[in-house]
């Protein structure tokens, strides 16, 4: 099996060849295991239960129905950060849902990442990437040749060194799936300007607690405006409809706060 996606790196990087679904998931769940050995994930089965339905209640009415499933993980950070991995891989600080105050806004967050996947973003960024950059990347992605100290320190920055900060472009076409995302789960899509607010208005009391998004996520005023015109769009009544908080949610915030301190970072 490693031979095989040995090859599969190979012949992408040599070519520069279009990623099939195959290849997005194969890659997705390689990377995806070396997440999860690396970061602290929270093991708590009812905060595992309650991200994952919220997340899946989301996902499951994108376009991607090519995706064979999605998995949603909260990293055990206090640094307020989010990412996407291709095939269908979410994950979360547990940082940066301590700072929502509704279930809108979480869900908003987790829209916008499904949204990266929903538009390929990742692996349109590795096929923009020409020459040995490419072939390393994948080959840490499909086979184990990255597990050393400097393959295990490009995952525990949180998972974005492979793929690095997204364009404002990508940003602003994730901000717009996350909005027809969450919405068609029935749930407001105001919660995603307001989270951006939350983020700037930390951004200028405390920049080192938000350091880590704004390292990898683009933010200005600008993109609060713009993501409350996409959403002027839609009949008001219908915004009116939509959830914006539950109980559970609250519920699933207050056992998330009762966890022992989140672990210091690894250097």
């Amino acid at each position: 099996m490693r031979r095989m996606m040995a090859g599969i790196a190979l012949a992408i990087s040599m070519t520069a060849c279009g990623v099939s679904t195959q290849q997005e998931v194969e890659m997705g769940q390689q990377y995806a295991v070396q997440i999860n050995q690396q970061l602290p994930i929270v093991q708590d089965p009812e905060l595992n239960r309650y991200i994952n339905v919220l997340g899946d209640s989301i996902a499951r009415l994108t376009s991607r129905q090519d995706l064979p499933e999605w998995r949603f993980y909260i990293v055990d950070s206090k640094e307020v950060n989010a990412f996407a991995v291709p095939g269908g891989f979410i994950y979360v600080n547990r940082g940066l849902i301590e700072r929502t105050q509704r279930m809108d806004q979480l869900a908003g967050v987790l829209g916008h990442e499904i949204g990266h996947v929903v538009r390929r973003h990742s692996i349109k960024q590795m096929q923009q990437q020409q020459g040995a950059n490419i072939g390393v990347t994948l080959a840490c992605v499909l086979t184990s040749v990255c597990n050393n100290q400097a393959g295990q320190a490009a995952i525990q920055v949180g998972g974005t060194a492979l793929f690095a900060k997204f364009s404002r472009g990508d940003e602003n076409e994730a901000d717009e799936e996350g909005i027809k995302n969450v919405i068609r789960a029935g749930i407001s899509p105001n919660g995603i300007p307001e989270m951006f607010q939350i983020l700037i208005n930390e951004r200028n009391s405390n920049p080192a607690g938000v350091q880590s998004w704004f390292a990898t996520h683009p933010l200005e005023e600008d993109r609060i405006a713009a993501t409350r015109q996409m959403i002027a769009k839609y009949d008001a009544a219908i915004l009116r409809s939509l959830a914006t908080d539950s109980r559970n949610y609250q519920s699933f915030k207050s056992r998330l706060r009762s966890l022992p301190p989140s672990p210091t970072p690894r250097r």
